[in-house]
């Protein structure tokens, strides 16, 4: 895609939100007549899948004769707009692919129809051979199927190879307190260049600051919710991953509480930072010719640091996508065939490494093991093993948006100082939690 017709997407996407009072989704479709027998199904993305969606309509629609218009949406808006179309009665979005933590509200507000029958009833789709620790969170609700993975989506630990060598270091950090050592270092003897010892998702979103959280709750061994599947955020473990926030937060990359998705990305490809917390996909796309990045070749990838040396590292569900059918659509065959080619295990091992680069991480076991995934990025293809068994996820029934909302606000006012100690923070927290996901 050229630089201008990129440019005039993202403008447009932007402004996907509602036409006044017209309850009318903004599409991203090429210009054209009709494609095979005329069918047309409308699909609602995040902007960071703009590649992907461009990808799935292109092969679709030459594998089907199907038009597929892809509509983009804000990462953390896309639940919402999908909501707001079911309900207004537009009606103008057949599948979307939302977050998986929003399935709960989606599907106990009627916006989102339920998959069981369907699955059971398709053995084409393969189940057993999606990633088992994605698979629960990103379809299953009460023994009741809402969702088909997508973007498996787990963050792991980037880093600038010259900017540690350059400083002393000849390993990345195993610990979070090793991590912030480094990090101190390197902002300390760098930063006067424009170069700082770690970019840190920090902006007032549950899938950016949300997930920077939940990245050091994985390490250090805590859980949103305990066996029983009452909330865990109170143990000395969330504690010490909600400090391990703060204590980052003054030789990152400034200013934490504006670095989003874009801003983080673009200080890595820069050079400008040493360390990353991203999604699998960062290798590829600063590999990738479009992204012109001068640290391509010169960066390693590894799992998140741990809360003590020997701890077993854990990886982190942390904005992870699911297909859904929107419950209003007349297109549910359609929709569909859709989800079974767009989830396949063709799809997904393709969309690893197209070029340019599509911003989806492995959803399958199958893809785990690509050939020339492992070929193209085996660094990043044996991160992405440890997503088999025991990774954290965010909770996913009822109210769970809302909770990572209050999370999210909660560490926002802790990290500008605003929220008093962490313990405190996390205390409010914890008993907003109780409330919100409590047993209806």
């Amino acid at each position: 895609m050229t630089r201008s017709r990129r440019a005039r997407i993202v403008t447009v996407s932007s402004a996907i939100v509602m036409m006044s009072g017209a309850g009318l989704l903004v599409s991203c479709s090429s210009d054209g007549a009709d494609a095979g027998d005329g069918q047309e199904l409308t699909v609602l993305f995040n902007q960071s899948h703009e590649g992907a969606s461009e990808w799935l309509a292109a092969e679709y629609e030459k594998k089907t004769g199907v038009k597929i218009n892809p509509v983009l949406s804000p990462y953390d808006e896309i639940a919402s707009n999908l909501t707001l179309d079911q309900q207004s009665g537009a009606n103008t979005i057949d599948v979307a692919a939302p977050w998986y933590v929003s399935l709960g509200d989606l599907a106990a507000d009627g916006t989102i129809q339920e998959l069981t029958d369907w699955v059971d009833a398709s053995p084409e789709l393969d189940i057993d051979d999606f990633i088992p620790s994605i698979w629960q969170p990103y379809s299953t609700l009460d023994g009741k199927i809402y969702g088909i993975p997508f973007d498996g989506d787990t963050h792991v630990l980037f880093y600038n190879k010259e900017i540690l060598e350059r400083n002393g270091f000849t390993e990345p950090p195993a610990t979070w307190d090793e991590y912030l050592e480094q990090a101190t270092t390197i902002t300390e003897n760098e930063s006067s260049s424009g170069v700082y010892g770690a970019s840190v998702f920090g902006q007032q979103s549950p899938l950016i600051l949300g997930a920077s959280y939940a990245n050091r709750l994985a390490g250090f061994g805590g859980s949103f919710l305990d066996e029983d599947g009452d909330p865990a955020l109170d143990t000395p473990e969330a504690v010490a991953a909600a400090q391990a926030l703060v204590d980052i937060n003054d030789v990152a990359l400034p200013t934490p509480a504006e670095t989003d998705f874009g801003a983080g990305n673009t200080a890595w490809f820069a050079g400008n930072v040493a360390f990353i917390e991203n999604w699998t996909d960062l290798g590829v796309q600063t590999e990738s010719a479009s992204t012109d990045s001068p640290v391509a070749g010169k960066w390693g990838v590894t799992l998140l640091p741990v809360g003590e040396e020997g701890q077993e590292p854990r990886a982190s569900l942390v904005a992870g996508f699911s297909w859904v059918i929107a419950a209003n659509t007349e297109k549910r065959d359609l929709a569909e065939d859709f989800i079974e080619f767009a989830a396949s295990s063709e799809a997904n091992g393709a969309l690893l490494t197209a070029e340019p680069p599509t911003g989806v991480d492995p959803s399958r076991l199958s893809t785990l093991e690509d050939e020339t995934y492992g070929e193209k990025f085996p660094e990043i293809q044996e991160v992405n093993r440890a997503t088999l068994n025991d990774a954290l996820a965010w909770p996913t029934g009822k109210n769970a948006t809302q909770a990572a909302q209050v999370l999210t606000d909660e560490l926002a006012a802790l990290i500008a100082g605003t929220g008093g100690t962490a313990e405190e923070t996390m205390q409010r927290v914890q008993e907003q939690w109780e409330t919100l996901l409590a047993d209806d």
